[in-house]
């Protein structure tokens, strides 16, 4: 029996992963970081699903429909992240755990990347760690309930 559900949601240009300037982002595609989270939470006794979009106003959507269905988001939000306020007011409506996930360190790429406007109504980010980033995140939302 799974107790607790979270859902991932990656954002704008996270389908690319695998091709897009693999040098920052890695070989790995977006089907086998799926595919490694869901062996993550099989460990855990946890469940996962996915969500991916390029589209602004349907990871909006996804959040909003978050709410009493999962205990809590990772996100990716892509390049949304430095300027979606629109999603970080999703996530302020839904009040729920939220941790932001960056494959790459946005603090040592371009001075843009630096900001997030969606971190403060996150838990807790993680940068520059490639797909373990999403595995840790996993791992402590899954146990923050023992803490």
């Amino acid at each position: 029996m799974i107790l607790k559900k979270y859902l991932v949601i990656n954002g704008a240009n996270l389908n690319m992963l695998g091709i897009r300037e693999p040098g920052i982002y890695g070989k790995g595609t977006l089907k086998e970081l799926e595919d490694i989270l869901t062996k993550k939470a099989e460990k855990l006794g946890v469940g996962v699903e996915f969500f991916q979009s390029n589209y602004e106003g349907e990871i909006i959507e996804k959040i909003h429909g978050a709410m009493g269905v999962y205990d809590g988001i990772i996100i990716n939000p892509g390049a949304f992240t430095h300027y979606s306020y629109a999603i970080r007011d999703a996530f302020g409506s839904v009040k729920m755990d939220v941790i932001e996930v960056h494959i790459s360190n946005i603090h040592k790429r371009e001075e843009f990347r630096h900001t997030s406007v969606i971190v403060p109504e996150c838990i807790g980010q993680i940068c520059g760690l490639g797909f373990k980033g999403y595995e840790l995140a996993l791992e402590f939302l899954a146990s923050k309930g023992d803490m």
